[in-house]
């Protein structure tokens, strides 16, 4: 059973990520070859990047990112749901990235974006943060529109058709995490 971490990649008041993420972790959820978990980047009040050397030098001593990293570390993939901001990731979700390095390594990830344009930019770029610590993101993606999967820009109601995008990145997902397994178990 793989087991995937849905990480709230954004911290700030009147976020819609936590409504997106739940409902991810809803439709994961009726799957019989996975289990699902939110995880809330609010939930760790991780301090904004502040090692004297790369994580992948030596791991943090600040018990807030051992928490973090112990969470990641529990996990085989991973579904981000960010939000684009100036064409990116929040940095609340990039420093939460960037504490870590072997806890990410040969995981898989799902991406789900929202903006007013889907948050497509924002998914690129952290396709290549991700890639960096070594996650194999797959290419089906779930790109949710202000104009059409939210109501008045604030509810989040998402069109019909994105349940089956969620799905189809799930697939992805558990295959790849199951694949990667041998490579995390050396």
């Amino acid at each position: 059973m793989i087991r995937i971490g849905v990480i709230v990649g954004s911290t700030r008041p009147g976020r819609k990520a936590d409504a997106v993420a739940r409902w991810v972790h809803d439709i994961a959820a009726k799957r019989g070859d996975a289990t699902a978990e939110v995880v809330d980047l609010r939930d760790y009040d991780l301090p904004h990047l502040d090692e004297m050397v790369p994580p992948s030098m030596a791991p943090s001593r600040q018990p807030k990112v051992r928490r973090w990293a112990a969470t990641v570390a529990g996990f085989d993939a991973f579904v981000f749901v960010t939000p684009e901001y100036n064409h990116s990731i929040p940095g609340a979700l990039k420093d939460a990235i960037d504490y870590l390095y072997q806890e990410w390594h040969n995981k898989s990830a799902g991406l789900v974006s929202y903006g007013v344009y889907g948050g497509t930019r924002a998914a690129e770029h952290l396709r290549l943060v991700l890639a960096q610590v070594e996650v194999a993101d797959v290419r089906s993606q779930v790109a949710l529109s202000l104009h059409t999967d939210f109501v008045n820009f604030t509810s989040f109601r998402p069109a019909a058709h994105q349940e089956q995008a969620v799905g189809a990145m799930l697939d992805q997902i558990v295959a790849w995490g199951g694949a990667l397994r041998g490579l995390r178990q050396r």
